[in-house]
């Protein structure tokens, strides 16, 4: 699908989906958990309908009690007794998580706490994407599983038993995400042993959400955590925040072009991408902090530095600020970039470039953005939501219209950021 944006001034109050984060997470353990959770707030972009299938492929059961709640009856069988192991009975013998790269790496180790074998499965852009630290993790752990030449499909088969482990984390957190919630459910205890972190208010986000639902996970400085065995989780009633990575676009795109009140979201989120408040503030756009709302205000850009090493995310929604800004901005963490939904350094620098954009990449870690007047033009999203995002931003401020293909690709995490902006344009008039 394309989709043209044409040159537009910005003004009004767009409101993020919810976190897909928190809501893969929170429905991982409510899929673990005893009883009944209820789940508010929560948005279907498509990662979180491929969560959603995935713990009804384990053994879940799911009741949509409106347009966004739904009630989780947990499916994992606890033993009577402490210190038994518990069980998955999933429904099916597959699991297809779609091209959501959290979702295959979050359920794999929840699959393994069934006691047979489960294909999991993926599609587009996630067959390209590693995941043999998960098998290998797994396999030490006590479960089998065996990665396709190191990527999807994979097999796993349990049972996960605990113990120790260790893994590389310098390319994902979402590898030990997996691993953290479901050890709490094995018999024994387990030390997970993690070398160069990255992406660590991630892992912060899963020990928060874990506890929420009752289980304890303790870490330090990020290399080693420590897991209780026999512990349960229980059900809850769970409102899942807002989207910090989503957000980040909208205030990129009022930044630039006019001005936003994005709602539905706070400082105070353990999520990573807060942190781009704290860009648009070195790149000298206006912030106003409320309780549950941030709003930005146009101004003169200038170039500024920020390391987004434990952010990456962010990238896309940098670029937009670096492009309209005045000299060369310094972007760090750009060695993070090449596992997305696709290589995302090369992706900014291709299309931005198009733009009349120019992004370089002089040093394997660091982009630079040439602040400039982007022309119109025909660009690609490369199948990756968070490029189209970036690109209609970037067009709001463009000498012509930009036409984008492949638009259709924001449905993975906002599928309503085409609708959310011709709203604020709209209200520019």
């Amino acid at each position: 699908m394309e989709r043209t944006v044409r040159p537009a001034l910005l003004r009004g109050a767009p409101t993020p989906p919810c976190s897909k984060s928190y809501a893969q997470r929170a429905l991982a353990l409510a899929l673990l958990a005893e009883g009944r959770t209820t789940l508010r707030n929560l948005d279907l972009c498509d990662d979180t309908r491929r969560a959603l299938d995935a713990i009804r492929t384990l053994g879940a059961r799911i009741e949509r009690l409106d347009a966004s709640t739904v009630a989780v009856e947990g499916g994992l069988r606890y033993g009577r007794l402490s210190g038994e192991r518990c069980v998955l009975r999933p429904a099916a013998d597959r699991l297809h998580a779609g091209e959501s790269g959290l979702a295959a790496r979050l359920f794999a180790p929840l699959a393994a706490l069934a006691d047979r074998p489960l294909l999991i499965e993926g599609e587009g852009t996630l067959l390209h994407r590693p995941m043999q630290t998960v098998a290998d993790a797994l396999r030490q752990l006590g479960a089998r599983a065996e990665a396709t030449g190191g990527r999807l499909p994979l097999t796993v088969c349990g049972p996960l038993r605990g113990g120790e482990a260790r893994i590389d984390g310098s390319v994902s957190s979402q590898f030990a995400t997996g691993l953290l919630l479901a050890l709490p459910c094995c018999a024994e205890e387990t030390v997970l042993r993690l070398s160069d972190a990255v992406s660590t208010p991630y892992l912060d986000m899963t020990i928060a959400a874990a506890e929420r639902f009752g289980a304890a996970i303790f870490q330090r400085d990020y290399a080693e955590f420590y897991v209780p065995g026999g512990q349960r989780y229980r059900a809850v009633d769970y409102t899942i925040e807002g989207d910090w990575s989503a957000a980040a676009m909208l205030l990129a795109a009022g930044a630039v072009a006019g001005e936003v009140t994005v709602g539905g979201i706070s400082r105070l989120s353990r999520q990573a991408d807060t942190r781009f408040c704290e860009a648009l503030a070195r790149a000298g756009a206006v912030v106003v902090d409320e309780a549950h709302a941030v709003t930005v205000v146009r101004r003169p850009l200038r170039a500024f530095e920020f390391d987004a090493t434990d952010c990456p995310d962010l990238f896309p929604a940098l670029a937009v600020l670096g492009a309209a800004a005045e000299g060369t901005t310094v972007l760090r963490g750009a060695s993070r970039l090449r596992h997305k939904e696709c290589d995302r350094g090369a992706a900014l620098r291709e299309e931005y470039g198009r733009l009349g954009i120019e992004i370089e990449m002089p040093e394997a870690d660091v982009m630079t953005v040439r602040g400039g007047a982007p022309r119109g033009g025909r660009v690609s999203a490369h199948g990756d939501h968070r490029i189209a995002m970036s690109l209609a931003a970037t067009a709001l401020r463009a000498d012509a219209p930009v036409t984008i293909e492949g638009a259709e690709c924001v449905a993975k995490s906002f599928p309503e950021f085409f609708e959310q902006l011709e709203r604020c344009t709209a209200g520019a008039k």
